[in-house]
């Protein structure tokens, strides 16, 4: 049941990852067409979200090579990650 619980949360947690890449696949390319100032913030939020997607990312893959036991202490981290970058990327996109 567990194995079925954690490969449930990974896959959803990687669908999460592919929409927040869609966002900021957007936010680019709204960047590549703005003016030089904005392109400047755009580009320093697309940067910091980036490193968001990797955090994300890298709890994903903790969560995959987990036992079964530890899995359940990681997901409140990958959780947590996930919940910073969403938002970031929602913050991100009102604004631009």
């Amino acid at each position: 049941m567990q194995d079925n619980t954690k490969e449930a949360l990974v896959s959803k947690m990687e669908s999460r990852i592919e929409q927040s890449r869609l966002e900021i696949d957007k936010l680019k390319a709204k960047a590549r067409e703005a003016k030089a100032d904005a392109r400047l913030k755009l580009n320093h939020e697309i940067e910091a979200l980036e490193k968001k997607k990797i955090e994300v990312e890298t709890k994903v893959k903790d969560l995959k090579a987990a036992s079964d036991t530890a899995w359940e202490d990681l997901k409140a981290g990958a959780e947590s990650a996930w919940k910073a970058l969403s938002s970031s990327v929602s913050q991100a996109s009102s604004r631009f």
